[in-house]
């Protein structure tokens, strides 16, 4: 190893400063700095071991930051890429789902703010929701309907 780089160990703790990461997330990050096979699981199982690596914080963590702004689908997709178990996955799946409709309406309130003036705007406050991973259900309950006066003018010969 050459000097002034950091070991394996240093790099990993470097990137647990910033933020939590699961063991996949390390592994893909610090495999390209192994010297030696086997020196990366070594070294990730005594951090492990020693409470520095945890994938149960990891998924709390991307809950937490992610949570407020998008729907269930979206972070789930996140807590898969990680590489994270499934177990882990299907506990932050029962939070988000549970929290769900209360998150949309948040970021919708936040989004827009005011009704839709027509079908087209409703449509694209729709988008907006479906795209950031609420579900379809979800995304009709929090969007308001247009009403349907308002597609008619006093003008109008009908």
């Amino acid at each position: 190893m050459a000097f002034n780089q950091p070991s394996l160990k240093g790099r990993a703790l470097r990137y647990l400063s910033m933020r939590e990461h699961s063991r996949f997330e390390l592994v893909q990050k610090l495999a390209p700095f192994e010297e030696v096979p086997g020196e990366l699981a070594l070294a990730l199982d005594d951090l492990e071991v020693k409470g520095f690596i945890s994938d149960q914080r990891a998924a709390e963590s991307v809950v937490r930051r992610r949570g407020s702004r998008l729907g269930a689908s979206r972070v789930l997709h996140e807590l898969r890429a990680k590489g994270l178990d499934a177990e882990t996955v299907q506990a932050a799946t029962v939070e988000l789902k549970a929290t769900e409709l209360i998150r949309a309406q948040e970021v919708w309130r936040k989004k827009f703010g005011v009704p839709p003036v027509d079908a087209a705007a409703r449509m694209k406050q729709m988008r907006f929701l479906a795209g950031r991973g609420f579900a379809g259900d979800v995304v009709g309950r929090v969007v308001p309907r247009v009403e349907a006066s308002k597609h008619f003018s006093a003008d109008s010969p009908d």
